[in-house]
């Protein structure tokens, strides 16, 4: 029977996480077909795999090509319809996959699925990397139902719903094949972080639809590649938040927002000086220099149309540290 589904976990140098997090993969996902991307490990993973878990298929990739262009190499040759791009930190529920599923077949402009993701490590939490699904203020900073900035919701089935959502979480996401083949997947120039986000927002203008679905639940450890105190994070960040907004703000938008977010961005390096956190500060005046170089490039890659609708609040900085409103649920500040 051919499968619907293609869960492909892209791996490099994880063999600790695959031999703790596959069993869960293999038992919860009868209607898939597992695969692991392999982005040229130096550790045992392909030997772990082929050992301990015969039933997997392995892609192998001949260089560490980051999570963005990893998973573009590795999705060429998979023609399942449905892809599941799901870290290798990530413990799966029974029956992850059926609500899934369903809502794709029930809703064919929802071309984009995101669960409800918690923490592995405190499973009454929401996790950092998407929590119960993704949105993005007017200056492209991105926050999510269940986790804004630091501030992490527990889990009391307030997001027990299905929604419509802006960005779902690389972490675990779900895709139509034809829609990542239709946008050439995630842009390889970002390398890691936010391609996700750009690329819901790349769907969302062309009129597809991104989801979240409180009936599928997945657990995240988070971190396991860079943690949240990695100067290396947050250059690419940075950087690549600036580069979505060229690719994606309206026109008559573009310039004007990306001012201001160059000066928030010089506040937000300051602070990282008065915390002591120098080497953030510099990975900040890094990520502009990049930005300033590849501003042409990523000019060039904007689409015929930019929807003007893209925000869910004028200033989640404002919102969060000024009116100290830190839950999704609290109203938000939707002044245009």
């Amino acid at each position: 029977m051919n499968k619907k589904i293609a869960v492909v976990i892209l791996n490099w140098n994880g063999a600790k996480l695959l031999e703790q997090f596959l069993p869960s993969v293999i038992a919860y996902s009868e209607e898939a077909t597992i695969y692991v991307a392999d982005n040229a490990s130096t550790d045992n993973s392909i030997l772990l795999i082929e050992d301990q878990f015969p039933s997997v298929k392995i892609i192998r990739n001949n260089a560490n090509y980051g999570f963005a262009n990893g998973y573009n190499i590795a999705l060429q040759n998979i023609e399942e319809p449905y892809y599941a791009l799901v870290n290798s930190d990530i413990e799966v529920t029974k029956n992850w996959l059926t609500p899934i599923i369903t809502l794709f077949e029930k809703e064919e402009n929802t071309g984009i699925i995101q669960p409800k993701i918690l923490d592995y490590k405190n499973k009454e939490l929401f996790e950092y990397a998407g929590a119960a699904g993704g949105f993005i203020d007017k200056y492209g900073y991105p926050f999510c139902r269940g986790r804004i900035f630091e501030t992490l919701e527990k889990d009391n089935q307030q997001y027990d719903d299905e929604k419509e959502i802006f960005w779902a979480s690389g972490a675990c996401f779900f895709i139509r094949k034809e829609i990542y083949r239709k946008l050439n997947g995630f842009d390889a120039d970002f390398f890691a972080h936010q391609e996700e986000i750009d690329l819901c927002w790349r769907a969302f203008n062309l009129g597809y639809i991104s989801k979240y679905i409180g009936e599928s639940v997945v657990y995240h450890v988070g971190g396991a590649t860079l943690n949240q105190g990695n100067p290396k994070k947050t250059f690419l960040n940075f950087r690549n938040s600036l580069l979505m907004l060229v690719k994606n703000l309206p026109k008559r938008k573009l310039f004007p927002i990306i001012f201001i977010r160059l000066v928030l961005d010089g506040i937000a390096g300051i602070q990282f000086i008065f915390k002591g956190k120098f080497s953030h500060c510099f990975a900040i005046l890094k990520a502009h220099f990049y930005f300033y170089h590849l501003i042409i490039i990523n000019l060039k890659k904007r689409d015929k149309t930019q929807r003007e609708d893209y925000f869910q609040t004028k200033s989640i900085v404002y919102d969060y540290f000024i009116k100290k409103k830190e839950y999704f649920q609290d109203k938000l500040n939707n002044t245009l």
